[in-house]
């Protein structure tokens, strides 16, 4: 029994080099790569009809107007979006690329606020903006801010008022309407002979329940003769306890000795 050689690293490269020549001989030779063709966009000289959406790209691309337009909002938008800071700190510039903005104390105590709370203020910018606007807040040396002063309120002036006007001064128009309906109206007394006689009734029964004058001047002097009666006797009562006690009665300053 034959046993078979171990080949040595050399052996097994030559082979592999040799398979390799062999496979290349039998395989079809590749054809040149086809080069990407460029397109061109040839613009007119804007004479040309083109489509609102090409209109629009184009302008876009003449005109960078998403250049800059967070940090002017936000610029413009600061007394709305930090009213807290309005007269204290001052938004100094705004930097697109890195997203930081750059802000301006007028004290140190708020120099020190803002170093402490910057991640909240670019919280709180960026949720009210909608998009992160804001990644990162830089605070600059303290300095004079300039504060624009609101602007002063339009007195509303009232308009003159007209003189009050009643009947004696109303439209000739107004005047005649109501002659015609006062002529008109209905008489507010029931024609109803159903009506008419419970109303008669009505007042025969208070007519004959109702106490007559002298009855009445009867009662008050019935009333007064009662309340001096009620006095003479408080007023035995009490000098009555008074003997009881011993003590003077003292003497008015008018009384007869």
């Amino acid at each position: 029994m034959t046993e078979t050689p171990q080949l040595s690293g050399k052996d097994l490269a030559r082979q592999s080099l040799a398979a390799y020549k062999a496979t290349a001989r039998t395989a079809p030779a590749p054809g040149p790569a086809r080069a990407k063709r460029k397109r061109v966009t040839r613009r007119g000289d804007g004479r040309d009809p083109i489509s609102l959406a090409a209109a629009i790209t184009g302008l876009g691309a003449d005109l960078p107007l998403e250049a800059g337009l967070a940090g002017g909002n936000l610029l413009d938008q600061w007394p709305d979006l930090c009213p807290q800071y309005v007269g204290h700190v001052e938004p100094a510039a705004y930097d697109e690329q890195t997203g930081r903005l750059d802000l301006r104390p007028a004290t140190h105590a708020y120099a020190a606020q803002l170093r402490l709370l910057g991640g909240q203020l670019a919280k709180q910018i960026n949720d009210k903006l909608g998009r992160p606007t804001v990644r990162g807040i830089r605070v600059l040396p303290v300095g004079n801010i300039t504060t624009t002063a609101p602007a002063p309120a339009t007195p509303q002036t009232s308009e003159p008022q007209g003189p009050v006007k009643t009947r004696e001064t109303a439209s000739p128009g107004y005047r005649a309407t109501l002659e015609a309906a006062l002529t008109h109206r209905r008489p507010h007394q029931p024609t109803d002979p159903y009506t008419l006689e419970a109303m008669a009734r009505q007042e025969a029964a208070a007519r004959a329940n109702r106490l007559p004058e002298s009855a009445t001047d009867l009662d008050q002097i019935t009333l007064r003769q009662v309340d001096r009666s009620e006095a003479v006797r408080r007023a035995a009562l009490a000098r009555k306890r008074q003997k009881a006690s011993g003590v003077a009665e003292p003497r008015r300053a008018f009384d007869v000795a």
